[in-house]
């Protein structure tokens, strides 16, 4: 009688705060400053929103502001500029602040015969590069729309929420994973609909919020603490190319303008 093969599994990670210590679209705004594509006051901006996010996250409804200033910020940039500048960069920006608990649980998942994927809000011309440091086989992230090698102001794909959710449930359509020997892990309420879709959630770092929800739903939750150079941790180990879910850039400090906004909306209220 012939053995079928156990079916197919996967990881799924939030990025932000969930394997690396900050946010992605925030840490390389100095160097769109210096490339000239967002001026010192968003670059201000960029430094308070880090400070905040870093606190608290960032709710639905700064969620939507931020994709509504993301779109209007990034219109006209280059799309081969903003490339250039992510892959000059990427070691510099995003390698020092990778959590080494998250680094050996991608390890642990692929070990075990499953496949990573990175499911994020931020921009794909920034997350399929990070993805491709870690070992990620596939990522789904924000997708811009483009014309004439420039972006238009417009969002094809909004990977936030719901989006993640529907687009995980997609992949495992395609891919043959049976998600409920899926795993999956985030750090923001924003993403229940995600770690609904699979049979092992997470709660990494989580906010106040799902904290909340994952102590009512008895789901585990995890402190990542110790962001370590993956290059001095895993010397040597080759990259192993991230499968994209599609390509398209929103711009690094876009989301920054948002959270800041937001949270001085929020102090100018309570002070009312």
């Amino acid at each position: 009688m012939e053995t079928l093969p156990p079916p197919r599994t996967a990881a799924f990670f939030d990025l932000d705060k969930t394997v690396i210590a900050k946010s992605s679209t925030f840490t390389f705004s100095r160097h769109f400053y210096q490339g000239g594509l967002i001026n010192r006051r968003a670059v201000l901006r960029t430094a308070y929103a880090q400070f905040v996010y870093l606190l608290g996250g960032a709710d639905h409804d700064q969620m939507e502001r931020m994709r509504e200033y993301m779109s209007a910020l990034c219109r006209g940039w280059s799309v081969r500029q903003v490339g250039e500048i992510v892959a000059e960069t990427l070691h510099q920006v995003i390698d020092p602040i990778i959590y080494d608990e998250a680094a050996s649980l991608i390890e642990r998942h692929h070990a075990a015969g499953r496949d990573v994927v990175i499911v994020s809000s931020s921009a794909a011309d920034l997350v399929e590069p990070i993805g491709e440091l870690l070992g990620a086989d596939r990522v789904v992230a924000t997708r811009m729309a483009v014309a004439d090698g420039r972006y238009t102001g417009e969002i094809d794909y909004y990977a936030y929420g719901p989006t993640k959710a529907e687009a995980i449930i997609e992949l495992a359509a395609s891919e043959g994973y049976d998600l409920t020997r899926c795993y999956a892990y985030s750090d923001s309420i924003t993403d229940v609909p995600m770690l609904e879709t699979v049979g092992h959630p997470h709660a990494v770092n989580p906010d106040r919020a799902l904290r909340r929800e994952a102590a009512a739903r008895e789901w585990p939750v995890l402190a990542f603490e110790r962001p370590v150079r993956l290059k001095q941790r895993l010397p040597g180990l080759p990259p192993r190319p991230a499968l994209a879910a599609g390509a398209a850039v929103a711009a690094a400090a876009c989301a920054a303008g948002i959270v800041w906004y937001a949270s001085r909306r929020r102090t100018a209220a309570r002070r009312a």
